[in-house]
């Protein structure tokens, strides 16, 4: 069963809270069961942590790519673009732990003293190095809301590892800036370009399209693709009309005709061609193994 992730236009998430009281998501995931073995571009408010248990995967914010690998763990800032993904579809188990910043805002003078100085640096995410001391205490905090959840307290043990987490992200990422942060423009034009595709992939999508929804130039749209993704506008659309591919692949038995033409492709020939060029399988071929080997598992 894939992953679904809720999003809305813009990209940005609905996140599904555990606790409709509290804003906090506690999850643990493999890689696998996303669509291609990557998640879905998106962004929201929330703070979010990764922590790799075994196995590795890559992981893209704003356009820089960080390998994560077992032991290792990410810190995303608010607001940024980013997924985890394998292209080499590797497995990777891993916990994802979102936590909106409101948690920590108990005052205003929290918010203002301690909360945004964060959120408005100029770091959209850190590297947890298991080696490094402050990162390694990190790590250790996104275990223990890990074990904790479900319990009758977790808000409680949720929040108090949150402020020691926070604590040491005030005290090192304000004065150690190791990622250079993208421009507000251009991480807004490339989100509205990204949530356009990931729209309207199923009509007929030219480099003009794409770059009007972004209040762009068709030359500045492709050097925007480039550096976020390392991909052509044009890659990236039937990357993203693939993959809904093989959702379709293995939740119906709908014909390749019929999923070619649904997910925006012109015809079955072509949808073949490129999902043999990705793939190196066709798309019946694909199917088959998949379910031969969901039954084998059973």
């Amino acid at each position: 069963m894939s992953v679904l992730i809720d999003l809305r236009d813009d990209r940005s998430e609905r996140v599904q809270y555990d606790d409709g009281g509290y804003p906090i998501y506690i999850r643990r995931g493999i890689l696998s069961l996303y669509p291609d073995y990557a998640a879905p571009i998106h962004w929201h408010d929330d703070i979010e942590f990764i922590a790799v248990l075994d196995g590795e995967m890559d992981y893209n914010v704003n356009g820089a790519i960080t390998t994560l690998r077992k032991g290792d763990g990410i810190f995303v800032n608010s607001r940024q673009l980013h997924f985890g993904f394998s292209d080499t579809r590797t497995e990777c188990a891993f916990i994802c732990i979102l936590l909106h910043p409101l948690l920590l805002c108990s005052t205003p003078g929290y918010e203002w003293d301690f909360i945004l100085p964060v959120i408005r640096s100029t770091t959209p995410y850190v590297f947890l190095n298991p080696d490094n001391g402050w990162q390694r205490d990190i790590l250790r905090e996104i275990y223990e809301i890990d074990q904790c959840r479900g319990q009758k307290t977790t808000p409680l043990k949720v929040q108090s590892s949150f402020s020691k987490i926070w604590s040491l992200l005030y005290e090192n990422i304000l004065y150690e800036n190791p990622v250079a942060y993208e421009r507000s423009a251009d991480l807004t034009a490339i989100r509205n370009m990204v949530g356009f595709i990931q729209k309207n992939y199923t009509q007929k999508i030219s480099l003009q399209d794409i770059a009007l929804s972004g209040a762009v130039g068709q030359s500045k749209c492709c050097k925007l693709f480039a550096r976020f993704f390392d991909l052509t506008p044009n890659t990236y659309l039937n990357r993203y009309r693939l993959g809904k591919g093989l959702e379709l692949l293995r939740q119906s038995d709908r014909t390749v005709t019929d999923i070619a033409l649904s997910v925006g492709f012109g015809s079955a020939s072509y949808f073949t061609e490129i999902f043999h060029k990705f793939y190196g399988t066709s798309p019946t071929e694909y199917r088959r193994q998949y379910l031969f080997l969901d039954y084998d598992a059973i």
